[in-house]
């Protein structure tokens, strides 16, 4: 049987919201289809946190790690979707306790009922730093969230973010969720070796976990 999959990115194209100052998607054709020409061929121009993407530590912390020297294993296993839909401007642990026994090593929170994937939201909700400490002494190593900040908008001490890097936590920012039920899934969302860069464009895909095949007593 098919296993179901949920494709938890954003579209990226001319338009798509960025952080207020960032590098917004572009695209010119360096070559196109026409007579002595066989192909087409673009170039692109835009910030690595466009869309869905991991923060790489380097962002958040001068010496830290590149894209292109990042550990693939954290962005690719089990996780948990958890819904904080609407539960106001900080994800405090009692949004999320619900649904935090035996949490696996990665978790994604859904605050929106659907994702402004054309606009900017100035009023993102985001983590409490508390609740991104709590999550890593719990054991998880990834953390994402249906904004495009893991920290409000206007934040300049990015609380959490340092929290992350303290923690030694990866993140990834800008999904859609609005599709996802609560519940365990395969994350599966790999950043690209972008060796000197401080995040990488994602293609992040959540897949259905099997139920186990029913024991058969037949000899």
């Amino acid at each position: 049987m098919s296993t179901r999959i949920w494709d938890i990115s954003p579209p990226v194209q001319e338009g798509a919201p960025v952080f207020p100052g960032d590098t917004p998607y572009r695209q010119r054709w360096a070559a196109q289809i026409a007579p002595g020409c066989p192909v087409n061929v673009s170039e692109i121009t835009l910030s690595p946190h466009v869309g869905a993407h991991a923060d790489a530590p380097l962002h958040y912390d001068p010496t830290g790690q590149t894209s292109g020297q990042l550990a693939l294993e954290p962005y690719l296993g089990p996780c948990r979707v958890i819904h904080a839909i609407g539960k106001g401007p900080l994800v405090t642990w009692e949004h999320l306790a619900h649904a935090a026994r035996d949490l696996p090593a990665r978790v994604l929170v859904r605050t929106y009922e659907r994702a402004p994937v054309e606009r900017w939201d100035p009023q993102l909700a985001a983590f409490a730093a508390a609740t991104i400490e709590q999550l890593a002494d719990l054991g998880v190593l990834l953390v994402g969230i249906d904004t495009a900040s893991i920290d409000p908008a206007e934040s300049k001490e990015l609380p959490s973010h340092q929290a992350i890097r303290r923690r030694r936590l990866r993140v990834l920012e800008n999904l859609v969720l609005d599709d996802v039920a609560e519940g365990d899934y395969e994350l599966i969302a790999l950043p690209l070796k972008l060796m000197t860069a401080d995040a990488s464009p994602v293609r992040a895909i959540l897949r259905e976990i099997p139920n186990p095949a029913p024991s058969s007593d037949l000899p």
